[in-house]
């Protein structure tokens, strides 16, 4: 027997439901109920029903075998056998991190078909994967950004179980494990949480409605659920950190914002637990706030997405300047974004229409995490295509390297490390006929205006999009996706061998370019990364040192000068200078 419990401060009457029973619940006081229930054990299903209305799952459900709008599922997280006890947990600061959904990485499609492909990520040699959304959501496919039972991994992909064993195995594997949470909204279908209490306020409005309550009346149990989900993630099921979706969409008037909450208690939870735990922003803001101390005015978190680094290279590189593109696309947007991550720091943006961001000021380079592709990257645009469907092989190579010798945390977005032909598209997979054919009207009035025809843009609901969407594992040994594969896992290991290229210090960084001659070229301590980025061969004095590694075989080095070729990149170590030994009598 345990105590079922939950807080549903508006209702006058609720009531436990399961398939052999039903039984009206006790206020607890606060806007609780609880009742001591026999049969509430390990396995057991579960909902509420709210003033005799229909039985809803718990908000704080562990598991949802049935779906979404089935009966939740007890769950007794005491009695997985876990077997990460030598696992000492995550360091951020020099790490390589690995993004994927769990749905298309394997052909499984579930957290153990994460697990079988274990081998190919220790290999190319990364320290953690970020695994996109696994929350509940509805049907059996989508990114997971609709998700609408916060606590309960998704049955599809294998439940509960299924992810603690895929957590298990990758610290068996040296592998940390990140998870991507939204707490900005919740998914249009299945979300019930407005019956229960006062979780959005209309004082906020976001893209998705309604905000999440963070600083009204009845905020502080609003505030309490998303912090112990935060916390049940990451102790009950082992992870290495979380990545927060859009916390810019996150409103808040308190004194202590939420995000300084959270902060506050993950840290607790990283003493108790006696491992690092890590919290990773999502935010177009180039707020510095976001990751400074409390004791600085900060929240506290411990990194930053910066998409602008993405947008720097990509519009330079593939030419377009549509949307956002449109702030970017110079040798001197990319210069800033090597040296700082963030170009927009206090300055004018034309897309934007007015002055964006603030200067990094005493930031380490730990604190931004950087990518060339990532889910909304690519996913976003209208077909899906990955960066290599835009530019060459060449290109792809260069801009790995800038990557993986950056002095920020590099991602790698799943299947980029070959230059996986398949593209990564939107996909959805709504039960509500009506909420379907909307989300895929409004993906081609979306792609419209920028000149796409209905029939070009994929339909979010047909499984097909899904299924395209898949990776390709047999073509890593193909040409050319064989030689990028060789090319990532050279740059990783040169990342681990190499001090100065997990230096985070951006002090000890600096870049300079040359868009006449499209050269560009970077300085980490002892190591000189230069660049080619254009159609003609040139010469470049890079002071002499050892070449290490080159992305095509026409590059040489001669004493000091560089010999670049088109769309080539060399990495360079210079060797450390020796004084002469001392004469017998002479001070050294």
């Amino acid at each position: 027997m345990r105590d079922v419990a939950v807080w549903a401060p508006r209702a006058s009457t609720v009531e436990v439901v399961w398939p052999a029973g039903r039984a009206a619940m006790r206020q607890a006081g606060g806007g609780w109920w609880s009742l001591p229930v026999e049969e509430a054990v390990h396995g057991w299903r579960y909902g509420f029903s709210l003033d005799g209305g229909p039985v809803r799952p718990d908000p704080r459900s562990a598991s949802q075998p049935e779906g979404v709008e089935g009966l939740s599922e007890l769950v007794d997280h005491g009695r997985f056998g876990w077997t990460d006890s030598a696992w000492r947990g995550l360091h951020l600061p020099g790490s390589v991190i690995y993004e994927l959904h769990v749905g298309t990485f394997s052909p499984e499609g579930t957290f153990d078909g994460v697990t079988a492909k274990l081998g190919h990520l220790v290999d190319l040699g990364v320290d953690a994967v970020e695994v996109m959304p696994v929350a509940a959501f509805p049907g059996a496919r989508g990114w997971g950004y609709d998700g609408v039972c916060l606590f309960a991994p998704h049955s599809a992909y294998g439940g509960p179980d299924g992810f603690k064993r895929m957590v298990d195995a990758c610290h068996s594997a040296g592998i940390g494990v990140i998870l991507d949470v939204v707490y900005n909204h919740l998914g249009p279908s299945g979300n019930h949480l407005s019956e229960f209490g006062p979780y959005f306020s209309a004082a906020h409005r976001t893209n998705w409605g309604d905000g999440v309550n963070l600083d009204g009346p009845g905020s502080d149990e609003v505030r309490r659920f998303l912090v112990d989900n935060a916390l049940s993630w990451l102790a009950d099921y082992h992870l290495d950190g979380l990545r927060l979706d859009a916390v810019h969409a996150l409103a808040d008037r308190s004194a202590v914002h939420f995000l300084e909450q959270l902060s506050s208690e993950v840290r607790s939870l990283s003493a108790h637990l006696r491992r690092p735990l890590a919290l990773v922003a999502e935010s177009d803001l180039n707020d510095p706030r976001f990751v400074r101390p409390p004791r600085e005015g900060g929240f506290g978190l411990d990194s930053a997405w910066a998409d602008e680094w993405h947008h720097a290279w990509h519009a330079l590189f593939s030419g377009e300047r549509d949307g956002y593109y449109a702030d970017f696309g110079g040798f001197d947007h990319l210069a800033k974004a090597l040296r700082q991550a963030w170009v927009y720091d206090g300055v004018w943006s034309e897309h934007r229409q007015r002055t964006h961001g603030r200067p990094p000021e005493g930031l380490t380079g730990d604190r931004f995490v950087v990518c060339t592709q990532n889910h909304d990257q690519v996913g976003n645009r209208a077909r899906g295509e990955r960066s290599g469907a835009l530019m060459s092989t060449s290109r792809l190579k260069v801009a790995a390297a800038l990557l993986l010798t950056s002095p920020f945390v590099p991602m790698i977005f799943q299947g980029e490390e070959w230059a996986a032909s398949t593209p990564w598209q939107y996909f959805t997979d709504f039960d509500d006929p009506e909420l379907g054919r909307a989300v895929s009207e409004g993906r081609r009035r979306e792609f419209s205006s920028f000149g796409w025809s209905p029939e070009e843009v994929p339909d979010p609901q047909e499984a097909a999009t899904f299924l395209c969407s898949r990776l390709d594992w047999s073509e890593r040994l193909e040409e050319p996706h064989a030689s990028v594969l060789s090319w990532y896992r050279r740059l990783v290991a040169l990342r681990r061998e190499i001090p100065d290229l997990a230096d985070g210090d951006l002090r000890r960084t600096s870049v300079s370019a040359d868009p006449a001659a499209g050269t560009i070229t970077v300085h980490r301590g002892s190591v000189v990364v230069a660049a080619l980025i254009g159609p003609s061969p040139t010469d470049l004095e890079v002071g002499g040192g050892d070449l290490l590694t080159a992305s095509e075989p026409g590059v040489r080095l001669r004493g000091s000068t560089l010999d670049l070729v088109p769309d080539s990149l060399a990495i360079i170590r210079r060797r450390p200078m020796h004084r002469p030994a001392s004469q017998p009598g002479q001070k050294p």
